[in-house]
């Protein structure tokens, strides 16, 4: 919630090596529909401790909402957080997604990890591709995969919706919880029966 609107944020893995990511210049302050992703990543394991990943930027170039900034457009700039930094303690200052990934060692060991209720996408995905790894050596496909000239959809994206409070959030967060999880619930089932960014007829 920001102030009386409700930000519905998508993100999206596509089985099995398919990453989209929404707008993370998104503030949730003025209301619009589906802004669709900022990028999208094709991640490709090179041996069991390295990865290749090829990066799409997707730049607006109407001017519609949300606003774009410039630095999104320049190659040469790389997304906040995703090498390492300069100094080692500005790593652990300021830790971002790279110091997140590497300080787990070049092979995570699971058994080493304490999941918690907000590690629930992790799991999610590691099932995910243990089922995919498992479909193969069944002679089957794995989830998410495309043949032919078939267009997979996408749901990420950032949707802001004017919905003001019906109840004093702080009074009853619990309700407004659930009000704000039903809202994105409406949004994200709207999104799969008629995706928006699929070729119209």
């Amino acid at each position: 919630r920001v102030g009386d609107n409700v930000w519905a944020r998508m993100v999206e893995n596509v089985m099995p090596n398919l990453q989209q990511v929404a707008p993370i210049w998104e503030d949730g302050l003025s209301p619009h529909g589906f802004s669709g992703p900022m990028m999208s990543r094709w991640i490709v394991p090179i041996d069991d401790t390295r990865t290749m990943f090829v990066e799409l930027r997707h730049v607006n170039e109407n001017g519609a909402a949300p606003a774009m900034p410039a630095w999104w457009a320049d190659r040469g700039i790389m997304l906040p957080g995703q090498l390492a930094m300069d100094s080692y303690e500005e790593s652990q200052r300021r830790p971002g997604d790279y110091e997140a990934q590497v300080s787990q060692r070049p092979i995570a060991v699971h058994g080493l990890e304490h999941l918690a209720t907000t590690d629930r996408g992790v799991a999610m995905f590691r099932k995910l591709v243990r089922n995919g790894i498992q479909a193969v050596r069944d002679g089957q496909d794995p989830l998410g995969l495309s043949r032919g000239n078939a267009v997979l959809p996408t749901f990420c994206n950032d949707t802001v919706v004017h919905q003001p409070p019906a109840v004093d959030p702080k009074a009853d967060p619990i309700a407004d919880r659930a009000a704000m999880r039903a809202t994105g619930r409406r949004l994200a089932e709207g999104y799969v029966k008629d995706p928006p960014l699929l070729p119209r007829a």
